[in-house]
This record gives C-alpha cells, structure tokens and sequence, in this order.
C-alpha cells in the first residue's frame, strides 16, 4: 500500500460530502484502541484534517489527551483511504467553521450543528483501495461456515442479541482497530467479521490477509460495526490469534467490552453500569 504525505486536490474533494464513512481511531487513557464514526472528517488543505463535532463523545477527548490517531474514509463508490494524524487544536469558528455549517446536513437540522471544528496534521495517507468485493464475499462465505466451530459455548451473553445480529449482517461494514508498535493506532477493514456466539467474533483472513496477520496474538483490539441504516456497536477484547475452526483459518476475538457509540446516548453498555439515584439537582 503506497503512503504519502499529502492529499491531492481530487481527494480533497472526494472527502467534502458528509455522505461517507469516515472512522477515527484513538487512544483511550487507559492505553487501548477505540473507534468512532466521524462522518465529518474533511481535507482543510493538503496536509490537515479536520472533524466537525456535533455531539460529545469519547473520541474527542481522547485526541485531546494522546493526540496520535489512524483514519479511515470510504466514499459512496467503494474507495477507502487509510492514514495517520495527530490532533492539534480545536476552534469554535473561522472559515471550516463557517463551511460546516453551511452544508445542509447541518444548517437544515433542527437539533444540533457543528459547535467545534478539531484540527489534525496529516502524517501519511495511502492511495484509494478499491474495496475487494470478491474476496470480502468468498471470506464471508467461510466465516458463516466456519464458525459455529469457534463459539465459546458460554451461556451467559456479552452482546445483546440487536448487537450480536448486527455483527452478522453479511452487508454490515466492519473495521478492527489495534495500537501500532509506533505508538498511532491502526485500522483495517473486516467487513466478513460475524458473531460466532454473543462472547467471540471470528473472521477469515482471506480478505485484507497482509493487515489481518500484523495484529499481535494477545493485543487488546477495537471492532466497529456499521449498517448502511446507521445502526452501529463498538466492541473491544483481545484477539486471539489465527486457529483452525472447522479446518478453516479464522481470527478471534473474546469480547470484554460493549460501547454504544449511536447518539444522542453514548455509553457503555458491558460491563453494565449500576443505576444510581440522582441525590443532587
């Protein structure tokens, strides 16, 4: 995959319609990967990136305190970039302020507006990758099948069952994040990524293979799902490695972390949190 440092004119305005999948992978506090749907995320030059916020999620903390990020964008024709940025300031106007509010997703919507644009200086983008639809559908293919072989058979459920259905939509996007030995955070495509019960996923490698197999055995890693219709999970555990399940490769990973990242209610969902009563008004 070819790196560069700078976008070219035609990428920049491939990244202007807010219809897009834009993802944004951060570090956590406590050291680990987290991914958000970003699809705000522009080219306010060839070298800087800009996120408009509109809600308040754990994403924009998290820049602020390790600003070391990884980026994924995806157009409507199937294109996807991937790079690396790190995060350098936020402004609540000026020109990006004025241009995000002025696009109709956001001037026209009666609940919210961008209210914070955030800066981030590009440190290297790939070329477009089409997106490699034959091969995602044979790994699919062999992930369904393979997979009832890799189930935990624990009982008791992590994901709720709307979660673990969404995992499974054969047509649902997903994208593993995990922490580079650098430091930056890396994203890589798993669209062929289901369920195999509601404690594990399990994916073939046979599409995007040479990302798959740089993931550490043991790394604690960030899994994204996404439905055209908007309905999205985070999930974070630790992978597991390649084995045989089925006499098929499949990659694991054990689920020990639920987020719903949907607004307007972030917030996590396993391990449950206790209700506590509101004492202080």
């Amino acid at each position: 995959m070819n790196k560069r440092i700078s976008f070219t004119p035609e990428e920049m305005k491939a990244f202007e319609p807010a219809e897009k999948v834009g993802l944004v992978a951060s570090i956590s506090p406590q050291g680990l990967p987290h991914i958000s749907l970003i699809t705000s995320i522009m080219a306010a030059n060839p070298t800087q990136l800009t996120l408009g916020e509109f809600c308040k999620g754990m994403s924009k903390e998290y820049i602020q305190q390790n600003p070391n990020v990884a980026f994924l964008i995806m157009t409507l024709d199937r294109r996807i970039w991937r790079g690396r940025a790190k995060w350098t300031h936020f402004k609540k106007d000026g020109p990006e302020y004025e241009t995000y509010n002025a696009m109709p997703m956001f001037r026209y919507n009666a609940y919210f507006g961008i209210n914070t644009v955030h800066y981030l200086d590009l440190i290297e983008t790939s070329d477009a990758e089409a997106l490699p639809v034959p091969a995602i559908t044979r790994a699919a293919l062999i992930t369904r099948f393979a997979k009832n072989g890799a189930g935990t058979r624990v009982e008791e459920r992590i994901l709720k069952p709307f979660a673990e259905e969404l995992f499974n939509k054969l047509d649902a996007l997903k994208f593993i994040a995990y922490i580079g030995g650098d430091g930056f955070p890396v994203i890589v495509p798993i669209i062929q990524c289901q369920a195999a019960d509601s404690r594990r996923l399990v994916f073939s490698p046979r599409a995007y293979k040479e990302g798959l197999n740089k993931i550490p055995k043991g790394a604690t890693v960030a899994v994204f799902s996404l439905t055209m219709g908007m309905e999205d999970v985070l999930v974070r555990g630790t992978f597991l490695g390649f084995k045989r399940y089925r006499f098929l490769r499949l990659g694991a990973v054990d689920i020990n972390w639920v987020y719903n990242s949907m607004p307007p209610s972030h917030g996590q969902i396993y391990p449950e949190i206790e209700l506590k009563p509101v004492v202080n008004f």
